[in-house]
């Protein structure tokens, strides 16, 4: 009886390049990726883990969604400026304006003179008359861009006078004295960590001052015995005042009532405002300087202004996320509770008719993101086994909760309404690969490359402006979801 090594069975990557479906795909998501895919699948059928003739199947499986490599998720935290899972969500407008500007654009074009025209004109434009109270804006890459180039322009060799309380740690261990010392200028701390008042900031002021520099604290919360000069105080002195506002809001907002914004801080007397473009605002990463014009064209013009720019992309998201219609970041701050109820209500039965032991429990969500640190937001949340976590976080798409006191809890407040279905399909599909520890988890068919939205998971690829969740008419082959709260910055 001859024997025959099943090694020999498994398909030669130039006949796995043939198939129809990886052929497509490598148009699509590059040969490199496929073949790697393909060699995968290869190693697992001559380790005898996968039957030969299911390696094409398990390559087409192993494939990503996009060649970009970011996976798309649901977030499920309760934390809607989730710092690790990319801060602001983009509206469908901003989506379909970096779809715009991924080709050639007019960025730097006039069209009707064929001249060059100044970059983001459109943009600056949109946030110049968001807050007319700027005599003028510019736009860089980040926050922390932002100040480290007015410490640059204004305070190089110089002093930079900022209260002890307010020297804060941004995230990832970076912190804003030494951000702003490797720029060559130097600190001078004034008052204490709890305390600190305006003849603090006078006392030490002088021809090496460059500037005074207040930072909303939107990380953390000081109670207590506490005090602080306020913006008006500080800018009563003869030197120029920067004020790091920190989240992003561009003009007073109700439901956060101690998150400072840009209008109103300029009226209040500062020079020049910092913010970030990813918080709050609900837009993309982006440094955004708004203030005194002559500060700041000199900020424009410094020659580190071209290093920290930002690119057509975050320009056009930037002006839709401005003028366009609401966000979800907008939305998510704003969803009724008792409409996330009757969300999570109807989820929990539907999951519970399928056998799942799901429950239904009040929860906390917060705005995270560095900003603010003091408002929860109530909310509702599917309670499951705490062993859904890994499965659910590997699927596709993955969906991401939090663990508390041996659960998982997927918060509903950060989940539009059109994706439920989609969540109800990634718990089923987590279910059979949490009873079935052996099996691995297997992928869905990939979302568009830039959608914002849930795409049926058995259909093929989505639009790339798709905004909303249709109904999902089978599930996703993939399980996934959940992460303990990472701390709020």
């Amino acid at each position: 009886m001859t024997i025959v090594d099943h090694r020999r069975r498994v398909p030669r990557t130039d006949a796995m390049l043939k198939d129809p479906r990886l052929a497509a795909a490598a148009d699509r998501l590059g040969r490199t990726t496929v073949k790697a895919a393909i060699a995968g699948a290869q190693a697992r059928a001559r380790a005898g883990e996968l039957d030969p003739a299911h390696v094409a199947d398990a390559a087409v499986e192993a494939l990503p969604a996009t060649a970009g490599g970011l996976r798309r998720v649901l977030n499920a935290t309760g934390v809607i400026l989730h710092t690790n899972l990319g801060r602001a969500a983009l509206s469908p407008a901003a989506v379909e304006a970096v779809m715009t500007a991924s080709g050639h654009t007019d960025v730097e074009l006039d069209l009707a003179t064929g001249r060059r025209a100044r970059r983001g004109r459109d943009a600056l434009g949109a946030l110049a008359a968001a807050v007319p109270d700027a005599g003028a804006v510019h736009v860089v890459n980040n926050g922390a861009a932002a100040l480290v180039l007015v410490a640059t322009v204004l305070a190089a060799g110089r002093e930079i006078v900022v209260s002890r309380g307010e020297m804060v740690e941004i995230g990832d261990g970076f912190r804003l004295p030494d951000l702003l010392e490797s720029t060559g200028a130097r600190l001078r701390e004034v008052g204490t960590t709890n305390r600190t008042s305006a003849a603090d900031y006078r006392a030490v002021l002088g021809p090496s001052t460059g500037f005074v520099l207040k930072v909303h604290p939107s990380n953390f919360v000081v109670r207590g015995f506490t005090g602080e000069a306020s913006v008006r105080e500080l800018s009563e002195f003869d030197v120029p005042l920067v004020v790091d506002i920190g989240s992003g809001l561009l003009a007073p907002d109700p439901l956060l009532p101690d998150e400072p914004d840009a209008a109103s801080t300029l009226r209040a007397g500062a020079n020049l405002v910092v913010a970030s473009g990813d918080k709050l605002l609900g837009g993309p990463q982006a440094g955004l300087l708004f203030g005194d014009a002559t500060l700041v064209e000199r900020l424009r013009r410094h020659p580190l202004a071209r290093a920290l720019r930002v690119d057509k992309l975050t320009l056009a998201a930037l002006q839709a996320t401005i003028t366009g219609p609401v966000n979800p970041t907008w939305e998510a701050l704003r969803a009724d509770p008792a409409t996330l109820r009757e969300r999570a209500e109807a989820l929990r039965a539907r999951l519970t008719a399928a056998g799942i032991e799901a429950g239904l429990t009040a929860s906390e969500a917060v705005v995270g993101g560095g900003g603010a640190p003091d408002l929860t937001l109530a909310s509702w949340s599917i309670s499951l086994r705490e062993g859904y976590a890994v499965s659910l976080r590997l699927g596709s798409p993955a969906v991401v909760g939090r663990v508390e006191r041996g659960r998982l809890l997927l918060d509903l407040r950060c989940v539009p309404a059109s994706c439920d279905g989609e969540l109800e399909q990634a718990v089923l599909a987590a279910s059979r690969v949490t009873a079935s520890p052996t099996s691995s988890p297997v992928a869905s068919p990939p979302a568009g490359p830039l959608s914002a939205a849930c795409p049926p998971v058995a259909s093929p690829p989505a639009g790339p402006l798709s905004a909303a969740c249709p109904p999902v008419a089978s599930p996703p082959a993939g399980p996934s979801s959940a992460v303990r709260p990472p701390a709020r910055s």
